[in-house]
């Protein structure tokens, strides 16, 4: 039997292939080229092949020089296989071989790749009358490549708890810190007519580091956001939160090259085999191979992909991705191998990251399904157990079996929590990165949050220097009831502000009330003091950072303010809004309410009167859909993650006159539109356009104002050059169309390229009108009780000339950084700025 075995061991050949930086190449090929014999390396660059004396054998891979071996007896059984980049080979063939420069004319592979592309649709699941099948996904996060010296006398020296913990990864053959784990096992299921499909989550799980922090979902969220699953039968895949041209996509033949390696056999299937590369490696595309297979259906058998080593993806050092097709009894391919390795590099604080997406798919079935399976709008259904499953659901559909690192997450999160110092640790990472000071302590959790830090001390005309506390309670204290509030002191008004809010919420809430879906109660009352500007901002006006502003804003006012509203939304994007508000506001600063000439009853020396103050009475009626937003939750707001998911606004406000001491009548409606448009490699295209009329006769603190952004930060919805309160109308229309070119046009620029900077485009429109009824500049409305002056530096626009700026940009700057140039078109005059530069934190893939 040993000797045997000792013939068949000497009959293969086996080794590694490596690049010229010591990194295994993940599918690389071993080919006997016109014998149809090969073998495709794994992830970790391990091949294995049949011995053949006399025969050449062939390694290759995308963007390498291949290198031949005639294989003989003295040819060793184990072999180091180094390639060496093809990075000469592309100038030879465009300069000097014109021959053999790449063209899709004539090219067999071209063809063939039309033919595949064509013959799709026709192996889409969604041909059949329904469908079903379970998935089953674990996503693992990791500390990468831990050295050998950290456990010694680095880092982790004396920190038994971690040393217990790290494994070798399978993906890198490197030393990894498991950190945090979640697995979940899906049922979907799929209805042609009425065409419906929906994700039933049985189990969910999920242990780790993340568990430490109140708002430490944010961590699985991105995760799957990021790296979410991918269709190659798509023609745009979603990953990285970018699009990336699929190699079998539409337009994958004009921006993939394509080669024909060989006919090899795959599991027994005859496909032919091809590698494919963007034709710009800096642009957002994979570069890999494609099994297909060499029979009418021209399905994929398998693939792998990963990202070309001069791309312009941020943060990502390698990515692996690899999915197999499994033929079902009734004749037809489906996915059923789906992994995913990414190693990320972020700083060196942070160090090297791992993440692991292991998915596998299986039960499919076509069999009639209930119709009470798809009742309801929401894609995605939790089963009413599913996030407190047993070990014996987890050991029935674990389809991949748990790391010794994994396994044990719990009991390593326990011994790291009873280590030395990490009591101060985890409170200082809270209070970085959650913005909070949380009163709790590693055995109880926080009922009481103190922040956020960033509004402590700010600045403004009227208080100059100004002081705040605030705080909150969280969902420790109670599931449905919520307080939250301030106080604070402005050094030069010497004023005392406050503000309160109670929120009760009709479902249960982990940690705040403004989680998906919100179905809250609210009442808030408050006394304060702000600009008309202000809610414009996209963060707290108390945010230290808010403060810095462009142009004085010496146009301010108290307000006092009660308000009664009800938020509610569905599963499936669509929410509506209800409130009432009684709102006093009393002019301070430069900003004064004064009486039209001709309705002076009681003048000053100077002939004028002043209002001091004006009180309305609003209800507020609003609806908004946006169908598949994702959202993560901080503790100040929550964000949305997925952009690509379009909104859209309508709300209409009514005031109501003597009711609460109301004084005006007034009617206004709003609407908006949101939506953002993918342009393959070119990057993406962001619009919003917004519109408002106030219908009724009101004073110009009830008009409508222009959405003036008078800090430095950049924000797509705004105007960056406007003074406050420059323009007053009651008809109003805003557009903006913002283009990120994603590095585009940087990237063929020999020296820029190398900084991965990527462009950015806008132009943002507004145009607006002051009917004869509400404008105190016209004659006949001098002697109007209802109106108020023109406030100092406020016009009226001209209704057949819009205003409008544009902005260009450099983002990516350090890979989170932006400046803008925005330039003012028009309406220029004394005392306006044409010109700024404005800035942008954004850090993106």
């Amino acid at each position: 039997m040993f000797f045997v075995l000792a013939i068949a061991a000497k009959a293969q050949i086996t080794g590694e292939i490596y690049d010229s930086d010591g990194y295994p190449i993940p599918l690389a090929s071993a080919i006997y080229k016109g014998h149809h014999v090969a073998a495709a390396s794994d992830m970790d660059g391990k091949f294995t092949i049949a011995r053949h004396n006399g025969w050449e054998l062939t390694f290759s891979s995308v963007g390498f020089i291949p290198q031949i071996i005639k294989v003989g007896p003295n040819t060793p059984s184990h072999m180091k296989i180094v390639l060496k980049e093809d990075s000469k080979t592309l100038g030879e063939v465009v300069i000097k071989q014109k021959r053999e420069r790449y063209s899709r004319k004539n090219n067999p592979a071209v063809e063939l790749m039309k033919r595949v592309i064509a013959a799709k649709k026709l192996s889409h699941l969604e041909n059949n009358d329904y469908y079903q099948y379970n998935k089953y996904q674990k996503i693992t996060l990791a500390l990468n490549d831990i050295k050998p010296e950290d456990l010694v006398t680095g880092k982790y020296k004396n920190k038994s708890y971690v040393k217990d913990q790290i494994e070798t990864s399978p993906y890198n053959n490197k030393l990894i810190l498991p950190v945090s784990v979640e697995e979940t096992v899906t049922q979907h299921i799929y209805r042609k007519n009425p065409k419906e499909e929906k994700d039933i989550i049985k189990g969910q799980r999920q242990e780790g580091v993340n568990n430490l922090l109140q708002t430490g979902e944010i961590l699985n969220t991105l995760l799957k956001e990021v790296f979410t699953d991918i269709n190659i039968y798509d023609d745009h895949m979603r990953l990285l939160q970018y699009q990336f041209t699929s190699p079998i996509g539409e337009t994958a033949i004009s921006f993939y090259r394509f080669y024909i390696q060989d006919t090899v056999y795959v599991d027994r299937d005859l496909c032919y085999h091809l590698e494919f590369i963007p034709n710009n490696q800096q642009d957002f595309g994979f570069r890999g191979e494609l099994y297909v297979l060499a029979d009418s259906s021209l399905h994929v058998k398998k693939c792998s992909f990963t990202l070309p080593k001069r791309t312009d993806v941020n943060f990502v050092r390698d990515m692996k991705i690899t999915q197999e097709y499994t033929k079902l009894p009734n004749g037809e391919w489906a996915l059923s191998v789906d992994d995913l390795t990414t190693e990320i590099h972020v700083n060196k604080m942070i160090g090297d990251l791992l993440v692991t997406k292991t998915t596998r798919y299986d039960d499919y079935a076509f069999d009639d399904l209930p119709n009470k399976l798809f009742k309801g709008k929401a894609k995605v259904k939790h089963e009413v157990d599913a996030m407190i499953r047993d070990e014996a659901f987890w050991n029935q559909y674990r389809a991949v079996e748990l790391t010794k690192g994994e396994s044990s997450m719990n009991a390593f999160i326990h011994r790291m929590e009873q280590s030395k110092n990490f009591k101060w640790i985890i409170f200082g990472l809270r209070a970085f990165l959650e913005n909070f000071v949380e009163t709790g302590s590693t055995r109880t959790k926080s009922m009481f949050d103190f922040g956020p830090v960033n509004t402590i001390i700010s600045n403004n005309f009227v208080d100059n220097y100004r002081f705040r506390i605030s705080g909150r309670t969280t969902a420790n204290l109670n599931k449905h009831l919520f307080w939250k509030g301030y106080y604070a002191y402005g050094t030069k008004s010497q004023n005392h502000y406050y503000g309160t809010e109670i929120t009760y919420s009709l479902n249960k809430k982990k940690n705040a009330p403004f989680e998906f879906p919100q179905r809250n109660i609210i009442f808030e009352t408050g006394y304060d003091v702000m600009s008309p500007s202000d809610k414009f901002l996209m963060h707290n006006k108390d945010n230290v950072f808010m403060s810095l502003r462009t142009q004085k804003v010496e146009q301010m006012y108290f307000y006092n303010r009660q308000k009664l509203s009800f938020d509610y939304e569905t599963d499936w994007g669509l929410s509506f809004n209800a409130s009432i508000k009684a709102e006093s506001n009393e002019p301070t600063g430069d900003l004064t309410f004064m009486k039209m000439p001709g309705a002076v009853t009681n003048p000053d020396a100077n002939g004028n009167e002043f209002v001091h103050k004006i009180r309305t009475t609003e209800a507020k009626l609003g609806v908004r859909y946006c169908p598949g937003q994702t959202f993560i939750n901080t503790k100040q707001q929550r964000c949305p993650v997925n952009l690509d998911a379009p909104e859209f606004t309508l709300s209409h406000t009514m005031g109501i006159k003597n009711f609460l001491g109301g004084e005006y009548k007034l009617n206004m409606t709003e609407a908006s539109i949101y939506k953002r448009f993918w342009l393959g490699s070119w990057g993406y295209v962001n619009t919003h356009l917004i519109g408002g009329a106030q219908w009724s006769k009101v004073p110009f603190p009830l008009l409508i104002m222009p959405p003036a952004n008078l800090t430095y930060f950049e924000m797509e919805n705004t105007m960056s050059m406007l003074k406050n309160m420059e323009f007053l109308s009651d008809r109003f229309a805003f557009a903006s169309v913002s283009w990120d070119l994603n590095g585009k046009l940087f990237n063929r620029l020999p020296l820029i390229r190398k900084l991965k900077w990527r462009e950015w485009v806008s132009v943002k429109g507004m145009w607006s009108t002051l009917t004869d009824k509400n404008n105190p500049l016209l004659e006949q409305n001098q002697n109007s009780t209802m109106l108020f002056q023109m406030p100092e530096g406020a016009s009226v626009m001209d209704k057949k000339k819009p205003y409008w700026e544009v902005v260009v940009g450099v983002h990516n700057i350090f890979k989170f950084f932006a400046v803008d140039y925005v330039r003012r078109m028009n309406y220029n005059g004394p005392g306006i700025k044409k010109n700024g530069i404005r800035f942008m934190f954004m850090a993106s893939f």
